[in-house]
């Protein structure tokens, strides 16, 4: 009989992300790993299979972390559009300076890695699709709702917005200015909105 796992999966995750976030992939090593989530070696590669293993759940956590934030705003702001800037706002203002890197980890982790890696850097990518679609569901619905400005096109907004996000993203980790970060977004959704008759 299989003894059951006496740690929280999903909080080892939850804690190896963090530390693949600040550090990169490559300079994660399973000793760092094993520091972090404090567990053994035996245990994280019985779990996980490999370091591999437990990056690709990392990155999959992370994208539904952004996926929860979204649909949480959404129900909280009642509107699609404000939904998406408070997320970029969260994410790039309020996070910013807390999270372990300004970059997004999905980002940071294409920039990373090469072909030597590709089926973790298809993961990635995979991960970018994903939250690119939420954004794309949330501007369908501000389009539906007639929040968004005629001629913008969910279809080439989403794509739009994901390149403002890793772009604001990677700016702010060199200013670090929220004032001018905060300029910046509104200069982004600006645009996008209904002008009142």
């Amino acid at each position: 009989m299989v003894n059951p796992a006496k740690f929280d999966r999903q909080q080892v995750v939850e804690q190896a992300m963090l530390l693949f976030w600040q550090k990169g992939f490559h300079a994660t090593s399973m000793r760092h790993l094993q520091q972090a989530v404090d567990l053994r070696p035996g245990s994280l590669y019985a779990t996980f299979g490999s370091k591999e293993g437990l990056f690709r759940e990392a990155l999959q956590q992370y994208a539904a972390h952004g996926e929860r934030l979204l649909a949480q705003l959404h129900a909280q702001e009642g509107s699609a559009l404000r939904a998406l800037q408070l997320f970029f706002h969260q994410a790039i203002i309020e996070q910013g300076g807390r999270a372990p890197s300004r970059m997004c980890l999905l980002a940071k982790t294409v920039a990373e890695l090469t072909d030597a890696n590709a089926e973790l850097l298809a993961e990635a990518r995979c991960q970018l699709k994903r939250m690119e679609q939420a954004f794309l569901r949330l501007l369908q619905q501000a389009q539906a709702d007639g929040e968004l400005a005629s001629g913008c096109l969910p279809e080439q907004l989403a794509p739009f917005l994901q390149m403002q996000m890793m772009g604001l993203r990677a700016y702010m980790q060199m200013s670090c200015d929220p004032a001018t970060g905060e300029r910046m977004l509104q200069q982004v959704f600006m645009p996008l909105r209904v002008v009142p008759s």
